[in-house]
């Protein structure tokens, strides 16, 4: 049997989380459950039978969210609990939702992780599996741009830069990523809009729950949210979240250096796609060899 860093994971036990959606504005809740070995990231929804992979194929909306469908059933605003999932080397478990959308909770992925910690993580038999990056793949969209490419280190390695008119400017992200590292410097950072983009995006049917609760809100060149931001970086924090729950959507871990300029869901989702279609841009690699890099005193996890 594989040791422990080496062996698939799911959830212990049952999580619960309640909330609003963000784009409908609905009331709605989210079951995490254990799933076994192999079975991967996927999405039901309870008014359906249909089960929805957490995969590149299925995604059918970018629009300032992933939507994820199958057949009639779609979920959206999936990315932050595939990043809480993803960031907390969780392979395996099924997310039941409510309804059309995962709930906003404070924006990030935080109370995520805090009741996916809570409920623990279990190894499984299995071994984890991982796609080692082997070759640069990258896409465009006129300035902006997102790659990735091959490093030794078994490990995922982020670099996103993001540029937005004031008070943001320009922001740099770069980490190299591990359960601890996410849980300290990404998790928590919030999804932020501009007030005067707002009637535009309610004509488009989004952001109907967007609040100061669920959102960082610029206007005016400074921050409407009472208690300001989490870090003066905070924007690019979050791109980076996004950027993990999209990457996610490759069904396994990547290991590898994932870097943007100025980049969302499309195109990230567009990267992902692109690498999956790649021959050659991968190796898929299993056991010991798939276990991504983690210094002991970063791991939040028990073994």
């Amino acid at each position: 049997m594989p040791s422990s860093r080496h062996r698939q994971t799911t959830l212990a036990q049952r999580v619960t989380l309640v909330g609003t959606g963000a784009h409908t504005g609905r009331p709605c809740r989210m079951f995490l459950l254990p799933t076994d070995a192999s079975s991967g990231i996927a999405f039901s929804r309870l008014d359906s039978e249909e089960l929805i992979p957490a995969s590149w194929r299925q995604v059918r909306d970018t629009r300032l969210r992933v939507e994820v469908g199958a057949s009639g059933a779609r979920v959206s605003t999936v990315e932050h609990v595939t990043a809480a999932l993803s960031g907390l080397g969780v392979d395996n478990a099924l997310i039941e939702v409510d309804g059309p959308e995962a709930p906003a909770l404070d924006g990030s992925a935080h109370r995520i992780v805090e009741a996916v910690l809570e409920a623990g993580v279990s190894r499984l038999a299995a071994p984890r599996r991982a796609l080692r990056i082997l070759r640069r793949v990258r896409v465009e969209a006129g300035a902006a741009w997102a790659e990735l490419a091959p490093i030794a280190a078994p490990r995922l390695e982020i670099d996103v830069e993001i540029d937005f008119p004031a008070p943001i400017g320009r922001q740099r992200v770069r980490r190299r990523l591990s359960p601890g590292v996410f849980v300290r410097e990404l998790c928590w950072a919030r999804s932020f809009g501009f007030l005067g983009d707002a009637e535009r995006l309610w004509r488009e049917g989004l952001a109907l729950g967007a609040t100061l609760d669920n959102s960082v809100v610029f206007a005016k060149g400074r921050v409407l949210n009472p208690g300001g931001l989490r870090r003066f970086d905070e924007p690019a924090r979050h791109k980076a979240l996004d950027a993990l729950g999209d990457l996610a959507l490759a069904g396994a871990p990547i290991l590898g250096r994932f870097r943007s300029y100025r980049s969302g869901h499309a195109l990230n989702v567009a990267l992902v796609k692109k690498l999956m279609t790649t021959h050659g841009a991968f190796a898929m690699e299993e056991g010991a060899s798939a276990a991504r890099e983690c210094r002991a005193e970063e791991r939040v996890l028990s073994p």
